[in-house]
């Protein structure tokens, strides 16, 4: 068996450092062995309830985890070297050793070199080889058709190298249903059927019809080097128990189940996919590509379709913002919130009206009862996964370019995900990236144009890269966990997040926009903020905020802008050692309203076009200072460069003087007659939540 690394390696390099002490036993999901404990970002370990010790960590590799040897890449092959294989019809016709022909079948018992070509319309290659040494099957233009079992069956030998010839179309299928020998043999199970590790080159096309089960299937390790592959399969189309590696190819997929997964869920050292290159169209039923334990990704391009698309995901009834304990019962946090109508300082051309709070109530499906009384159970069993990318361990993605269309999650690990280059463009009908651990984001871009929950985790990290976000639910959420799907009216399956105060989102670079119809940013831990621009465009309706978390909120770096509904408004955490503001409007902006806040030299600081209705603006700059004078605009026309609804450069005018104030503390809360006070009213919506305005 070729080398490759550990799984618990996989582990190993993921984390700078295994330090684990802090791990819990009470943990609130179970993962795969090879998942648990272990991290995918940098800058803290998670432990399995989800709480952060601080330690450093770097995503792994393909080169990390297997190794592509010199046979693997093996095409060659001379004549008077090999054994040729003239299939015909029903018969082959053999010249050379190790192989017969026989009943319509070729078997091979041989270790060497195989060149087959012609047509087999009713039988089978089978391999068979007891000495443990390598066969090279040539396909030099084969279409192998069997009716009731696998096209080719490799039943032993040290290794297989299939090698698709230059320049050649070569085609295998099977039949509806197998004939075995007895009830208890459920083998072979796919078109391409190998019990040994198994290498697929060449730059010649393999289109495989697997009508009874898997497409190609190898119980070992399965290597792809190159070449084009069509795959229709009733069920998988490209199983690797042990691993699934890719090093290149073309490789297009439509699968009624999974796209390409590894099965391997008993050996923490085994199961792990590992991508280098190559262009993906995977269609599948089921997930497009599962790893039991680990997956890495260095390149490639992605098309995936999964579970009819986004349109199909399942109806959600989770937090809408209406009444206490809808994430079982949130408690009184140290954040600051939104502010009171009574006016200390300041100046205002505006009036202050009372506001009003619009009810909102979530859509639950209802569903007709049934003449037949029964008393069922689903389990997660019963509904079928339709994730995009899925690993039980951790995912690293170091690059390439991803169209995701999924029901279920785009990118989901029950471990940790670290995406640190590579672009996505992502549909989804639930989440666009989860990980019940650490969500950990320091380069590419990311588009999520449709989804449930934007990125979901129990702890998430932001550095680097451009990630946009829209959702129906919250943008961004740390330990969320209660969403919930419906199928026919009962529940699907709710993510699993800890209760911890340490869960955490920490954006410390990179640029994070966000348009979300429940909560901008929703932690139901903390918050931290050093560098970085973040843009949230939060909900219209009053029971959520733009932003939302339990426990605090402490900025010390970069700009913050964040405008959406009043009811449920927070704002930086006074302890911050960055200064912010909030305003307060007395009535709802219209969508694409500027705002503008500048200093008292005329100096612009910030000027922004929410792209939707809004009564309350929360601005933190590094150019606020204590004890400056400033003036916040609203209306008018600016000149700059316009990205994300921001504006830099380029001069504001038209506008309308709102109000003017001085800065005397890390937050200063503003409505239309001046400086006031955060109200610490506790209120209903979203869950609970820090001191609130009711």
């Amino acid at each position: 068996m070729d080398k490759y690394i550990t799984g618990s390696k996989v582990g190993i390099l993921l984390l700078c450092a295994l330090l684990m002490s802090a791990c819990s036993t009470n943990a609130t999901t179970t993962q795969s062995e090879a998942a648990a404990g272990t991290v995918a970002a940098s800058g803290t370990t998670i432990t399995q309830n989800g709480s952060a010790t601080g330690v450093q960590l770097a995503s792994a590799k393909l080169s990390d985890l297997v190794t592509f040897d010199e046979e693997d890449s093996n095409t060659t092959w001379t004549a008077d070297q090999s054994t040729e294989i003239a299939l015909a019809g029903t018969s082959a016709l053999v010249d050379g050793t190790g192989a017969e022909s026989k009943d319509g079948s070729v078997t091979i018992t041989a270790a060497g070199t195989y060149v087959l070509s012609g047509k087999l319309s009713d039988g089978q290659i089978v391999v068979n080889n007891q000495d443990e040494g390598t066969v090279h099957l040539v396909l030099n233009g084969v279409n192998i058709t069997n009716s009731d079992s696998a096209a080719i069956d490799i039943k032993e030998a040290g290794k297989v190298i299939i090698t698709l010839e230059d320049g050649t179309e070569n085609s295998v299928s099977d039949g509806a249903t197998y004939v075995y020998a007895d009830e208890t043999t459920d083998e072979p199970s796919a078109a391409i059927f190998s019990k040994a590790d198994l290498t697929i080159n060449g730059t010649g096309k393999l289109s495989v019809s697997a009508n009874y089960n898997d497409g190609i299937t190898s119980k070992d390790d399965l290597k792809i080097m190159g070449g084009t592959i069509e795959i229709k399969a009733a069920d998988d189309g490209i199983v690797g128990k042990d691993l699934v590696a890719v090093k290149d190819g073309n490789i297009s997929i439509t699968a009624e189940g999974d796209g390409m997964k590894s099965t391997n869920d008993t050996e923490t050292d085994k199961g792990f996919i590992a991508i280098a290159a190559g262009t993906f169209d995977i269609t599948a039923g089921n997930d497009g590509i599962q790893a039991e334990t680990s997956l890495v990704i260095d390149g490639g391009t992605y098309t995936l379709v999964t579970g009819g698309g986004n349109e199909k995901g399942e109806v959600k009834t989770g937090d809408q913002g209406q009444g206490m304990g809808m994430r079982g019962g949130r408690g009184q946090g140290t954040g600051d919130q939104a502010p009171g109508t009574t006016g200390t300082t300041g100046t205002s051309t505006s009036e202050t009206k009372p506001e009003t709070m619009p009810e909102t109530k979530p859509e639950i499906p209802t569903t007709e009862a049934s003449t037949t009384t029964t008393t069922a159970t689903t389990t997660e069993s019963e509904i079928p996964s339709t994730k995009g990318l899925k690993a039980g361990g951790d995912i690293s993605v170091n690059n390439g370019t991803f169209t995701i269309d999924s029901a279920d999650d785009a990118v989901h690990s029950n471990s940790n995900i670290a995406i640190a280059d590579g672009e996505f463009n992502i549909k989804t009908g639930d989440d666009g990236i989860h990980a019940d651990a650490l969500v950990a984001i320091s380069g590419g871009k990311i588009d999520i144009t449709k989804s449930y929950e934007g990125i979901e985790g129990a702890n998430i990290e932001i550095s680097g890269g451009e990630a946009h976000v829209v959702a129906s639910d919250d943008g961004v959420n740390v330990a969320g966990g209660n969403d919930e799907a419906t199928v026919g009216g009962g529940p699907q399956e709710q993510d699993q997040f800890s209760d911890s105060a340490s869960n955490m989102l920490t954006i410390s670079g990179g640029t994070l926009t966000v348009d979300a119809s429940g909560d901008g940013l929703d932690s139901n831990g903390s918050i931290t903020m050093s560098g970085g621009t973040v843009i949230v465009n939060g909900p219209t309706n009053s029971g959520n905020g733009a932003l939302d978390f339990d426990g605090s909120f402490e900025q010390s770096g970069g700009t913050l802008v964040a405008a959406g509904s009043s009811g449920m408004a927070q704002a930086p955490s006074d302890t911050s050692s960055q200064h912010a503001v909030s305003m307060t409007f007395p009535q709802t902006q219209e969508a694409g309203t500027l705002v503008h806040l500048e200093d008292s030299e005329g100096n612009s600081i910030l000027t922004f076009a929410p792209s939707k209705s809004y009564q309350t603006v929360v601005i933190s700059s590094p150019d606020l200072k204590d004890g400056g004078s400033y003036t916040l605009y609203s209306g008018g026309t600016s000149t700059g460069s316009e990205a994300n609804g921001l504006y830099t450069d380029g001069e504001y005018t038209g506008g309308t003087k709102v109000v003017a104030f001085e800065i005397t503390s890390s937050v200063t809360w503003l409505n239309e007659s001046g400086v006031t006070t955060a109200n610490t009213n506790q209120g209903p919506g979203g869950g609970g939540g820090g001191n609130r305005r009711p």
